[in-house]
């Protein structure tokens, strides 16, 4: 399967412009890969120019996640869209069988203000519904 992967609250607790901390998506998205399921990062995260809040300018707000996904080795099969896509289609919108995204109604989340003041990803759940549907 494509998966599209978010970052921000999804693959890392929200602290944009910044990287979040860990929240256990790490080991769940290495045994996607070991599947051999493709990860596509799909994320608002741009390289476009963005005042940090102390007044830095940063332009590397993708690659930061793209950086992130490199140094826990699991590699991606596209970012922003789907490589395959152009072939087919003009549309902007990434091509995925499947999306794991904090905003996407039904994903379980957690709020931990100890961990994040913002609802993220409950990975323990995640892993729990890709072994019911046959996906892990």
């Amino acid at each position: 399967m494509d998966i599209n992967v978010d970052f921000d609250g999804t693959c890392v607790t929200h602290n944009f412009p910044y990287v979040g901390t860990d929240i256990g998506s790490i080991p769940v998205l290495k045994k996607l890969i070991a599947k051999g399921h493709k990860l596509i990062l799909f994320t608002m995260r741009s390289n476009f120019p963005f005042k940090k809040e102390n007044g830095d300018i940063d332009i590397n707000g993708l690659n930061d996640a793209v950086s992130w996904f490199k140094k826990n080795d699991i590699p991606l099969y596209g970012i922003q869209s789907n490589p395959t896509q152009t072939r087919w289609t003009s549309s902007v919108k990434s091509y995925a069988h499947l999306m794991i995204d904090d905003s996407a109604l039904g994903c379980p989340l957690i709020l931990d203000t100890k961990v994040s003041n913002r609802p993220f990803v409950n990975w323990v759940k995640i892993e729990e519904m890709l072994i019911e549907r046959g996906i892990l």
